[in-house]
């Protein structure tokens, strides 16, 4: 069989983006940021480590350890997953937010020096307009930060993330102005923000490659490396994602299932979803399920049925078309194309598989592979009483509600 024959992918017949010749790098933001979901619960010590081994398994390369300015128990997290990371020789590059502040600088210097490890200082400030307007700040002002805090930053032999928050609301000339002051003063990397979810992909296209031109001026463009920080109030965070790979950008960052303020982060996850379909991330994802999962239960969150690839309903159907031509391909002992035959994200690739349910829109099929596969026989009588156990329900009938009538014909 020419699996290649089967399915004539638009996506790739015509025009499409390139694969980007920048290697794609992730930052996981899901134990900083993404603890400022109104909904999050800080997940206990333990669950932090996990945390930052599940990232590991799935080729995240960094991850933002906390705010330690935020105050001694901050500290204390942060040091201990940065011991982790150290004694583990975990392939994750550390980062810790950062106030523009010399209190919130110094403990992380203190922190690196302690654990012996390099700690990105990822210090951030308002751009835009309107958070001037509301701060009562002014250029100088900001100017004045960006310097001491990059400065310092550096003199503690730390490297410089310099972030701008609410970048994609600022003007050109306060961009260019912050990012130029971080840069002569030695920042290693910018951070462009869509703090707000405010800005759509073609906005992205265009302020990207408006900041390439600022570092190219400054002769740093290929040296400074660019990231890309997006939040989901229009729903807009995966493509941004994938826009500002396009546009250049070296690093995403994002959180698990998107955890965060308002409407959350972009999701990391699905980010990845994405660039491993669209052939432009080649990492091994079948661990993926378990970093979602666990970020979601450490969290205090209940991953959605309907939450795309690791939501329960994801690779489920009860809908007797649907489940007949799934059936028949994993009757065949196909799972290649079981996994594609009614769905666009193969499960495989991502250690899951298919499901088959029996309820109100299911045919007999459903019934006899549930029976099958739970090595059952699959008596006429006993078939009968299930179907129209299922016909009468308003909903997918549970396993146990499945079991229950199996056990009384046995």
């Amino acid at each position: 069989m020419d699996r290649d024959a089967l399915i004539y992918d638009w996506n790739i017949h015509g025009e499409r983006p390139e694969r980007p010749p920048q290697k794609i790098q992730l930052n996981d933001e899901t134990l900083r940021d993404g603890m400022q979901s109104p909904s999050a619960c800080t997940p206990a010590p333990e669950a932090r480590i996990q945390h930052l081994h599940n990232c590991a398994a799935v080729g995240i390369h960094a991850i933002n350890l906390g705010l330690p300015g935020a105050g001694p128990h901050v500290v204390e997290q942060v040091e201990a997953l940065a011991v982790e990371i150290r004694d583990q020789k975990l392939p994750l590059y550390a980062n810790c937010a950062a106030r523009t502040m010399a209190t919130d600088i110094l403990p992380i210097a203190e922190i690196a020096q302690r654990v012996g490890i390099p700690i990105e200082a990822a210090t951030f400030i308002g751009s835009s307009q309107i958070r001037m307007e509301v701060e009562g700040w002014d250029l100088d002002f900001l100017l004045r930060c960006v310097r001491d805090a990059v400065t310092l930053a550096k003199k503690e032999g730390l490297p410089s993330m310099f972030v701008t928050e609410d970048t994609v609301r600022a003007t050109p000339e306060m961009i260019s102005a912050l990012y130029g002051a971080a840069i002569d003063c030695g920042a290693d990397r910018v951070v462009v923000c869509d703090t707000t979810g405010h800005i759509a992909p073609w906005g992205v296209k265009n302020l990207l490659g408006f900041i390439r031109g600022v570092l190219e001026s400054k002769g740093v463009l290929g040296k400074v490396e660019i990231d890309w920080h997006g939040h989901m109030d229009r729903g807009l965070g995966v493509v941004n994602n994938i826009a500002a790979i396009e546009a250049g950008a070296d690093r995403i960052h994002g959180t698990a299932m998107g955890i965060g303020e308002r409407a959350g982060n972009a999701p990391l996850d699905i980010t990845m979803v994405n660039l491993k379909l669209m052939g432009w991330l080649d990492t091994d994802l079948s661990a993926l399920g378990e970093y979602v999962t666990f970020a979601a239960r450490a969290c205090g969150f209940e991953i959605p049925s309907t939450y795309p690839v690791f939501g329960s309903d994801a690779f489920e159907t009860g809908t007797g078309v649907h489940a007949a031509a799934v059936i028949k391909a994993l009757n065949r002992g196909d799972t290649w194309l079981a996994n594609r035959v009614y769905s666009g994200v193969p499960a495989d690739e991502f250690g899951l598989g298919q499901k088959i349910g029996v309820g109100p829109m299911s045919g007999k099929s459903n019934v006899l592979y549930w029976l099958q596969s739970h090595g059952r026989e699959a008596t006429d009588a006993l078939v009968d009483e299930i179907f129209a156990a299922a016909k009468a329900s308003d909903r997918l009938l549970k396993d146990e509600e499945i079991q229950e009538i199996v056990d009384r014909h046995a």
